[in-house]
């Protein structure tokens, strides 16, 4: 069934990892984090803490987090809640 809806944005596929974020500088240094081997959490912190210095009004260190990260060696896919108020 064709949707009614079109997407302004291009198809994008990668073969050994993508960042993607609202500013290049964040994904230039998500990407550097890969390709020196880092995983994907890895690049997504450093994407995160770049994000709190270029874009610090809409991000930083006190934001909600919600994610799934897929364990390859343990085959386990882990849930991460992290919101709501910090514990005193």
């Amino acid at each position: 069934m064709p949707s009614a809806f079109r997407s302004r944005r291009s198809v994008v596929h990668a073969d050994h990892g993508m960042v993607a974020t609202s500013q290049p500088l964040a994904v230039q240094a998500g990407l550097s984090v890969l390709q020196a081997g880092g995983n994907a959490v890895d690049a997504a912190v450093v994407a995160t803490a770049v994000l709190g210095v270029v874009e610090p009004m809409s991000t930083g260190i006190g934001g909600d987090l919600f994610a799934l990260v897929y364990d390859a060696q343990q085959g386990r896919v882990r849930a991460l809640n992290a919101s709501g108020r910090a514990p005193l």
